[in-house]
C-alpha cells in the first residue's frame, strides 16, 4: 500500500528540473541513443495521457517540471566537461534533476556534477549489464564503463546494481573490488529490501526491462524485469533522489513507440518520487 502524501505547503515546494543529454559517442554496437530525448518529449506532451504520477502528483501543473532543453556539443569543449557543466548549472537552480540521455556513459560525467553537490551519496543502478568494465574495445569511456570511472573517483559512497542478468568474471572482480552490492534480475521481487542511509542518484537503464516491454535498444537481453516491477522498485526509495538519469533508449529500434512510452512513464515515476521524497525530508 502507498502512503499517502503529507505535508502539501512543503510538497508544493517542489520543482523537477530536466535535462536531455543526446549523446551516444561511446556506444559501441550501435548508436542512435543520441535521439532518446527528442522520442521522449512528444510522449511526455501527448494528449493521449495523462501527466499525474501514481504518487498523486499532476507535473503539468505550472512550474513542476521544468526542461532546461538539451546540452549542445561541439568540437570547441571536451564533451565530458560539457555534460559536467551543463548539469552543475542545472544543479545550482537548486531542483532534483532528470537527464534524458543518451548512451550510459553520460553517467559519469553527470555524476561529477551532483557529487560536488552532495557529500553522501547512493547510487541505485537499474540495468541488465553492470557497465562497470575497466575498458572496452580499448575505451575507457564506453558505455559500459561508466560505474568503473564513478567508483575509481569516489563519486558515491555506495553503488547498488539492480536487474543484471550478464555478469562475467571481470564484473565479478570489480564488484570486489569496488565493493558493488547487486542484485541479479531473478532474484528481483516484491520482497526486496533497498536498506538506503543517504540520498539517492538513480540511474535507469531501459534496458533493464524485458526486450516484451521495451524494444527499443541497442542491447536487448531477455529475462528482464516488467515495467510493473521497475515502478514498484522505484515507489520503494525512502530517501530524497537528488538526480536520475535514463539511457540507453534507442528509438531505431523501437516498435510503434512502445518504448518511448515506457521511458515517459518512468520519468514521470521518478519525477513523483523525487517529489515525494523531498517534501517527506523537508
Amino acid at each position: 500500500m502507498t502512503t499517502p502524501l503529507t505535508g502539501t505547503q512543503d510538497l508544493a515546494m517542489v520543482s523537477i528540473s530536466m535535462l536531455g543529454i543526446p549523446h551516444d559517442g561511446n556506444s559501441s554496437f550501435m548508436k542512435g541513443a543520441a535521439e532518446g530525448p527528442a522520442h521522449i518529449r512528444p510522449e511526455l506532451h501527448s494528449d493521449a495521457y495523462s501527466l499525474w504520477t501514481e504518487t498523486g502528483t499532476d507535473l503539468g501543473q505550472v512550474g513542476r517540471l521544468i526542461d532546461h532543453g538539451d546540452i549542445q556539443f561541439n568540437d570547441s569543449l571536451d564533451h565530458w566537461e560539457a555534460i559536467e557543466l551543463g548539469v552543475g548549472r542545472v544543479l545550482d537552480t537548486g531542483n532534483p534533476l532528470i537527464c534524458l540521455g543518451g548512451d550510459h556513459a553520460i553517467t559519469h560525467p553527470i555524476m561529477r556534477a551532483v557529487r560536488k553537490r552532495h557529500p553522501k551519496l547512493t547510487i541505485l543502478h537499474i540495468d541488465a549489464h553492470p557497465d562497470i568494465y575497466h575498458s572496452y574495445q580499448d575505451n575507457p569511456r564506453s558505455h559500459t564503463s561508466p560505474f568503473a570511472r564513478i567508483m575509481e573517483e569516489g563519486l558515491a559512497d555506495r553503488l547498488i546494481q539492480i536487474g543484471l542478468r550478464t555478469i562475467n568474471d571481470h564484473h565479478r572482480a570489480q564488484f570486489d573490488r569496488f565493493g558493488v552490492e547487486y542484485v541479479e534480475a531473478g532474484h528481483c521481487s516484491r520482497e526486496l529490501e533497498l536498506d538506503l542511509q543517504t540520498p539517492v542518484y538513480l540511474s535507469m537503464d531501459i534496458d533493464a526491462l524485458d526486450p516484451a516491454f521495451a524494444p527499443g535498444v541497442s542491447h536487448r537481453e531477455p529475462g528482464g524485469l516488467s515495467t510493473r516491477q521497475v515502478i514498484d522498485l522505484i515507489h520503494r526509495i525512502d530517501q530524497p533522489i537528488v538526480a536520475a538519469d535514463i539511457v540507453e533508449y534507442n528509438p531505431r529500434c523501437d516498435i510503434s513507440n512502445m518504448t518511448a512510452l515506457v521511458a515517459t512513464k518512468l520519468l514521470k515515476e521518478i519525477a513523483g518520487m523525487m517529489i515525494k521524497t523531498h517534501a517527506s525530508a523537508a
